[in-house]
C-alpha cells in the first residue's frame, strides 16, 4: 500500500493492538469521523497484511496484536549505547534506505536510524522488492559515516549481515547462518537481507547507508509472494519482541561497526567464515556478462570476495561485486 493510506489508517491499528473489540460508534467518537469512514478506513488493513474482524454487534477486533516498534523503548533495551543513535520511527515509507540517503545527503550524523512498520517499496540486491508487510518484521536503515574513503568499506555487507547473525543466534533456536554476500539464511532458507549503498570520496569523507529487513512473523499470503524459501523467527520458536530485537541488532552493529573501523574485514574474516552456510559446497556463480562458474565454496578472503576453488590442489579464485549471484549445486 502507498503512502495515500488514510491518515487515521495507522493510529486506529495501533488503538485496535490491545486485541479487544472496539465499537465502530465508539471508533468514530475517538477520531472524528463517521462510522462509514472507520468501517473504510479499516478496510484498507488487508493491503498492509493486516486482518481486522469486523462482528456484528461487537465492532472491530485485530485478531494478532502488532508489537509497534517505539523509540523510547528502544532506546531502554540499548542502555548505555541509547545515545550512538538517533531512532527515527516512520508508520509507512516507499524505502528507509532512500529516506535516510536523502538525510545523509543534507548532513544526518552518523548513528541516524530510520525504522518503518511497513515499506512498499523496499529494495533488495540486484533491484529486486523486498517485501515488508507491517508488524511482520523488522525493516530499519542506518547511517555510518568513515573518514577513509570508499576503499576502505570492502567487506562492509559482510560484517553487517555477521552482527545480524550474531543477534538472532542470541536468542537461541536454528543458528543462523551467512550466505555471501549479504544474506542471513536458517538451512538455506533466507532470514534477513542487507542492502548497503556508499558515497563518498574514494580517500576522504563517506558513508553508508546500511539496509536490513529481518523477518519476524510473516503471514500466508506474504510467503506466497516472495520468489525465494524464506523462513522467519516465529517458525524457529523466537518469540523476542520486535523492539528488543531491534536494540540486540544495533548492539551487535555497534560492536562489528567499532571493529571494522579500526581493523577493517579482515579482523573480522574469522568470525563469518565460522558461520558460511556454504564453506566446502558445490556452488555456481552467475556472473553479470551471464556467464556462470562452477566449484567449490572456499570461504571469502581479507577483503570479503567470495573464494571459488574450480580445480583440487590449485588456489581458489576471488570473485566480487555486487552484481554477482550464488546458487547452492544441490544435485552434485
Amino acid at each position: 500500500m502507498h503512502l495515500q493510506a488514510h491518515k487515521t489508517l495507522f493510529p486506529l491499528l495501533r488503538r485496535l493492538s490491545d486485541g479487544r473489540f472496539h465499537s465502530g460508534q465508539a471508533l468514530a467518537r475517538e477520531f472524528g469521523l463517521s462510522r462509514a469512514t472507520i468501517c473504510n478506513v479499516l478496510g484498507q488493513a488487508e493491503a498492509l497484511g493486516v486482518t481486522v474482524h469486523a462482528v456484528r454487534g461487537r465492532g472491530y477486533c485485530m485478531p494478532a496484536p502488532i508489537e509497534w516498534l517505539d523509540a523510547e523503548r528502544v532506546s531502554a533495551h540499548l542502555g548505555e549505547l541509547a545515545g550512538e543513535y538517533a531512532l527515527q520511527v516512520f508508520d509507512s515509507v516507499d524505502s528507509t534506505n532512500r529516506v535516510l540517503m536523502s538525510a545523509a545527503l543534507e548532513g544526518a550524523r552518523a548513528g541516524t536510524l530510520v525504522c518503518a512498520e511497513h515499506q512498499h517499496a523496499g529494495r533488495g540486491r540486484r533491484g529486486r522488492p523486498w517485501h515488508s508487510g507491517l508488524g511482520s518484521g523488522l525493516t530499519f536503515s542506518l547511517l555510518w559515516r568513515f573518514d577513509n574513503g570508499l576503499q576502505s568499506l570492502a567487506g562492509l555487507s559482510l560484517a553487517v549481515g555477521l552482527a545480524i547473525a550474531r543477534a538472532v543466534n542470541g536468542h537461541g533456536g536454528h543458528p543462523a547462518r551467512l550466505k555471501w554476500p549479504n544474506d542471513v539464511l536458517v538451512g538455506h532458507r533466507k532470514l534477513a537481507g542487507i542492502l548497503v549503498e556508499v558515497q563518498g570520496d574514494l580517500d576522504g569523507p563517506a558513508f553508508a547507508v546500511v539496509g536490513v529487513g529481518l523477518n519476524v512473523h510473516l503471514r500466508d499470503a506474504q510467503r506466497d509472494g516472495i520468489d525465494q524459501a524464506v523462513v522467519d523467527l516465529t517458525e524457529m520458536g523466537v518469540m523476542v519482541g520486535r523492539n528488543r530485537l531491534l536494540a540486540n541488532c544495533l548492539r551487535e552493529l555497534h560492536t562489528v561497526a567499532q571493529v571494522f573501523r579500526t581493523q577493517g574485514f579482515e579482523a573480522l574474516r574469522d568470525a563469518w567464515q565460522a558461520l558460511d552456510a556454504y564453506a566446502g559446497r558445490p556452488v555456481t556463480l552467475l556472473l553479470p556478462d551471464a556467464r556462470s562458474v562452477r566449484g567449490v565454496a572456499a570461504g571469502v578472503d581479507r577483503s570479503g570476495a567470495f573464494m571459488l576453488r574450480q580445480e583440487d590442489g590449485v588456489p581458489p579464485v576471488a570473485f566480487t561485486g555486487g552484481e554477482i549471484s550464488l546458487r547452492l549445486d544441490v544435485l552434485r
